[in-house]
C-alpha cells in the first residue's frame, strides 16, 4: 500500500518538478544604433547562460557526429530600407566541442551581432525579422529556436522619394533611443575589457586551452608533413648542394653560417607569408563555403588527383622556368639578400614534390580558423628549413646521408596513393551534402582498399612504374612498411559488410550511408529469433509502414515509428505501451546511449518484446503539408516541419527541452514511470524499461 501511495505522490508531484527542467540558456535583446538619418546599425544582443554556448553564423557541416544549426537572421524586405553588407558577430571561441568532436566557432557569456542597413524612405517604420539559433552545454543540446525581432527605426528626411504608406508599417515613437544610441557599444567593450582583466587575472580559459590544443595539433601535423617533403625527389638532393655553397668560403665561417640561418629563417618566411595570404583572402567566413559547397569540394577533389598523378609518375608539375630563372641570378649575388632569394628558387625548384603537401595543408586550414593556414604553413617550414640549418653548423654530418637513388622515388609513389585515398574525402562530402548516392559507404571503403592494397604490393616489389629503379632486395623498413599497409587492408576489409571500423570514423561516410549491411541483418535476425518469431518476423511487428521511415531509422535493427500519432494508434491496436525517444540528428549523447546502452542484449529484448519503440526527431528540418501543421500552446507558434512539432510535443507534455530523453506511456498517453535521461548505467535502463512494462500490466 505504501508503495501505491508514493507512486501516486510521485506522479502527481513530477509536472512541479519537472517544470524547473525547461532550459532556455539565451535570452535576446534588440536595440537600434541610428548616428545618422540615412543609416542605422541593428545589434541583436544574445546572453548566454553559464556553461552554455550559442554557435556562430559560420558551421561547417559534415562532421563525424553531425554538427549544429549556425545562428542565423531572416529580415522582413521592404521598401523602407537596404541592408549593408551581411550579418557581423564579435569574434568567437574557438574550441572542440564534445558534442560533435569536432572544432567549431561559438560565443560564450554574451554575443553581439550587428546588420547596417541603408534608410530609404523618409517616415518612420518598423524593421522585423526572425533568428534561428541553436545552444549546447558540455553534455546536451537544445534544438534550434526560432525568435522574433523588430527595430523602430527613424526615417530619412533627406530621402529622395518617400516610402509610400503601404510599405511602411506603423512605428512607435523612437525619441527615447537617441540617448541610448551608443549604449550596446560601450556596454559590449566594458565587457569585453572586463572578460580580459578577469582572464588576466586568473589565466587562460578553458576554452583558451581547449583551441591552443587545436592549433598545436594542426602544428605538429604540419610538422611532420614538412619532414616527410623533405625526403622527395626534389627537395632531398638539395642539401648538400645548398650546405656545400654556403660552405665554400672557407675564409669566414662565421658569415657562411649567418647566410645559412638567413637562407633557413627566409624559406620560414616565405611559406608563413603564403598561409597569411590564404588567412587574410579567404578567412573563416568562407569557411562554411568550403566545408559545404559541392564546388569546392569537388574542385579539392581534383586537385588531389592531379598531384596524385603526378607523384606517380604521369607527368611533373613545373613552374614557368623563367620564374625560376629570374629568382636564381638574385640568388648568385650572394650576401644575405641572395640567401634569401636561394630560398626563394629551392620553394620554386621543389614545388613539383612540395605542392602537393602544401596545397592539402592549405585546403584542410582554409576551412578553420583564421589563425590555422599561418600555424600550417608555419610548422611545415620550420621543418622544411631544419635540415639546411642543422648541416649548415655541422657540415661533417653530410657525409652521414643516405646517397639519393631509388628510395626517394618510392617515398614519392607511397605519397601519390595517399594523395588518391585522401583526395576521396572531399568528394564524399559533396556526395553526403547532395545526396547524390555516387560514392557509398562501401564503394568509398572499396576505393580505399584498393588504394592501399596496391601500395602494398608496390613496396614488396610487385607494382613497378616506368620511372623506378630495379629493386634487387627488399629493406626490412620496406618491409615493415608493406605489412602495416596490408593490415590496415585486411582491418578494412569487414567494413564492406557493415563492421563499424571505428578507428576511421572520421573520414568514411557514415554507417547509414551503407546499402548492405550484415550487422543490421543480422541483428533483426537474432532479435527475431528471441523474440519467437522463428527468424520470420520480429516481436516488434509494426501495425503499418512508419511514416518519415524513407530518411529516419532506428539502431541495431528495431523496427519501429517516427511519428506519435502513428505509435499511439498501434499502440491501442496492439494493447501494448509506448516507449519514446526524444532525439536528434545532432544529438551527440542520443548516438553514446544507442551504441552503450540500447545495443546491450537486455535492453534491445525488453525493447522489442514489450514496447511500440518510436524515435522522435527534434532537430529534423523536413517541412509538412499544411493540414499537420501545429499550432504551439506554449509559445503560440505554428510548427510546420517534423523537428518543431515535436520539440514543442516534448516542452507542452514533459516540460522538457534537453535530449536524450526517454517517456514510457500507456495506450491513452499517460506516463509509466518517471521518464529518464542520458545515463549510461545499463542496469538502470534495464530497471527503467522493466518497471514501465510491471506497471503497464497493472493497469489490465
Amino acid at each position: 500500500m505504501k508503495k501505491v501511495i508514493f507512486s501516486l505522490l510521485a506522479l502527481l508531484m513530477l509536472p512541479l518538478f519537472s517544470f524547473s527542467q525547461i532550459l532556455d540558456p539565451v535570452k535576446w535583446d534588440f536595440k537600434v544604433e541610428q548616428t545618422s538619418p540615412e543609416e542605422a546599425t541593428l545589434l541583436l544582443i544574445a546572453k548566454i547562460d553559464k556553461h552554455w554556448h550559442l554557435y556562430s553564423q559560420d558551421v561547417p557541416q559534415g562532421g563525424p557526429n553531425g554538427a549544429p544549426i549556425p545562428t542565423s537572421f531572416s529580415f522582413t524586405k521592404s521598401q523602407s530600407y537596404e541592408r549593408v553588407g551581411k550579418v557581423q558577430e564579435q569574434k568567437p571561441i574557438l574550441e572542440n566541442d564534445p558534442n560533435f568532436d569536432m572544432v567549431l566557432k561559438f560565443f560564450a557569456d554574451k554575443a553581439v551581432f550587428k546588420q547596417k542597413i541603408k534608410i530609404l524612405g523618409q517616415k518612420d517604420f518598423v524593421l522585423k525579422g526572425v533568428l534561428n539559433f541553436m545552444c549546447c552545454d558540455d553534455k546536451q543540446c537544445l534544438p534550434p529556436n526560432d525568435v522574433e525581432f523588430e527595430f523602430a527605426i527613424k526615417g530619412n528626411p533627406n530621402a529622395v522619394a518617400p516610402v509610400s504608406t503601404a510599405s511602411a508599417a506603423a512605428s512607435p515613437t523612437v525619441a527615447q533611443q537617441d540617448s541610448l544610441k551608443n549604449v550596446a557599444l560601450v556596454t559590449a567593450k566594458a565587457d569585453s575589457a572586463a572578460k580580459k582583466i578577469e582572464q588576466t587575472k586568473l589565466g587562460e580559459t578553458d576554452a583558451d586551452k581547449a583551441a591552443d590544443q587545436s592549433l598545436l595539433w594542426f602544428f605538429l601535423i604540419s610538422f611532420l608533413a614538412g619532414l616527410a617533403a623533405i625526403i622527395t625527389p626534389c627537395v632531398f638532393p638539395m642539401i648538400p648542394m645548398t650546405v656545400t655553397f654556403f660552405m665554400h668560403d672557407t675564409t669566414s665561417k662565421r658569415k657562411a653560417r649567418l647566410e645559412a640561418i638567413v637562407y633557413g629563417l627566409s624559406i620560414v618566411v616565405i611559406y608563413t607569408v603564403i598561409g597569411t595570404l590564404v588567412a587574410v583572402t579567404l578567412g573563416a567566413n568562407f569557411a562554411n563555403f568550403l566545408s559545404t559547397h559541392w564546388i569546392p569540394n569537388v574542385f579539392f577533389f581534383l586537385i588531389f588527383m592531379v598531384f596524385a598523378a603526378s607523384f606517380l609518375g604521369m607527368f611533373e608539375i613545373t613552374l614557368p622556368s623563367w620564374i625560376v630563372n629570374k629568382a636564381d641570378k638574385q640568388a648568385d649575388k650572394g650576401g644575405y639578400s641572395g640567401a634569401f632569394f636561394m630560398a626563394f628558387t629551392l620553394v620554386l625548384v621543389s614545388f613539383s614534390c612540395t605542392g602537393p603537401i602544401v596545397g592539402a595543408i592549405l585546403v584542410k586550414s582554409a576551412g578553420g580558423a583564421l589563425l590555422m593556414p599561418i600555424i600550417g604553413m608555419l610548422g611545415f617550414s620550420l621543418a622544411f628549413a631544419l635540415p639546411f640549418g642543422l648541416f649548415a653548423f655541422f657540415p661533417s654530418w653530410l657525409s652521414g646521408l643516405p646517397k639519393s637513388g631509388g628510395w626517394l622515388n618510392a617515398v614519392k609513389v607511397v605519397l601519390g596513393f595517399l594523395e588518391l585515398a585522401l583526395g576521396l574525402k572531399f568528394l564524399s562530402i559533396a556526395d553526403q551534402t547532395y545526396h547524390w548516392h555516387i560514392l557509398d559507404r562501401e564503394v568509398y571503403l572499396a576505393f580505399w582498399i584498393v588504394i592501399f592494397f596496391l601500395m602494398g604490393m608496390y613496396l614488396i616489389g610487385k607494382l613497378k612504374f616506368n620511372h623506378d629503379s630495379d629493386l634487387p632486395f627488399i629493406s626490412v623498413p620496406r618491409i615493415i612498411m608493406a605489412i602495416v599497409v596490408f593490415s590496415f587492408v585486411v582491418y578494412m576489409v569487414p567494413g564492406m559488410w557493415g563492421a563499424p571500423l571505428k578507428a576511421l570514423s572520421g573520414y568514411l561516410p557514415p554507417a547509414t550511408y551503407q546499402d548492405f549491411d550484415l550487422n543490421a541483418i543480422v541483428q533483426k535476425e537474432v532479435g527475431a529469433i528471441n523474440a519467437g518469431g522463428g527468424g520470420v518476423q520480429p516481436a516488434n511487428a509494426l501495425c503499418d509502414k512508419p511514416k518519415y521511415a524513407e530518411f529516419l531509422k532506428l539502431p541495431h535493427g528495431l523496427d519501429g515509428y517516427f511519428d506519435y500519432k502513428q505509435a499511439l494508434a498501434c499502440a491501442k491496436k496492439e494493447n501494448k505501451p509506448i516507449f519514446i525517444d526524444f532525439t536528434g540528428h545532432g544529438c551527440v549523447n542520443c548516438r553514446e546511449m544507442e551504441a552503450n546502452v540500447w545495443s546491450d542484449p537486455k535492453v534491445l529484448k525488453r525493447m522489442r518484446e514489450n514496447y511500440i519503440v518510436t524515435a522522435l526527431y527534434v532537430d529534423d528540418k523536413t517541412e509538412l503539408p499544411e493540414s499537420e501543421w501545429v499550432t504551439s500552446k506554449y509559445d503560440k507558434k505554428v510548427k510546420k516541419t517534423i523537428g518543431k512539432i515535436f520539440a514543442d510535443l516534448q516542452i507542452t507534455r514533459f516540460n522538457v527541452n534537453s535530449q536524450p530523453y526517454y517517456v514510457l506511456l500507456d495506450t491513452s498517453g499517460n506516463l509509466l514511470t518517471s521518464p529518464k535521461a542520458y545515463d549510461l548505467n545499463i542496469d538502470a535502463f534495464v530497471k527503467f524499461l522493466d518497471t514501465g512494462s510491471e506497471n503497464f500490466k497493472k493497469q489490465q
